[in-house]
């Protein structure tokens, strides 16, 4: 393959680093986790990121060592707070949405809120991704989530046209 991918994720408690991981690993290309500035750890910080995950908020996070723009499909990855993406990856797709050529997505989630997180990150991104990807925190835990395949398979074969 030609063509150049970057896996990109917020991940609080290791759910979605553990995918981020996985798909990089099956794709072969590079990733970058971003770091929410805000300390998101334990339940205030639970409860503090949900509350702003709502409100549909902005962070202040670490700056980014890789460059969307040079990759030809960018992988972004959140955890699902209360129906929305994380604070960090919000604000990562509006600040480099520009950038961006491809898009794919996929995303955590301890309950509900998939299809109205993945719909929002593409009316933010302002591209129809590629290929999108979701599991349930207890389906990554017990390796038994599904459609994991199908979604690299999408990306492979974008990537191949």
């Amino acid at each position: 393959m030609d063509k150049k991918f970057l896996v990109v994720y917020y991940s609080r408690t290791g759910t979605t680093k553990k995918i981020a991981k996985e798909i990089a690993e099956f794709l072969s290309c590079d990733f970058e986790e971003i770091f929410d500035k805000k300390d998101r750890s334990g339940i205030k910080g639970f409860m503090a990121g949900g509350r702003d995950a709502m409100r549909r908020e902005l962070t202040e996070i670490n700056e980014i060592q890789k460059d969307p723009m040079n990759y030809d499909i960018v992988i972004i990855g959140t955890p699902v707070w209360a129906a929305n993406m994380a604070p960090a990856i919000r604000t990562y797709i509006a600040r480099n949405k520009e950038k961006i050529k491809n898009v794919a997505f996929f995303c955590t989630t301890g309950g509900t809120g998939i299809e109205k997180t993945l719909i929002e990150m593409e009316v933010l991104c302002g591209k129809k991704p590629i290929a999108t990807f979701a599991a349930t925190a207890s389906q990554v835990k017990k390796n038994t989530y599904q459609g994991f395949k199908e979604f690299i398979e999408k990306i492979t074969n974008f990537a191949q046209l």
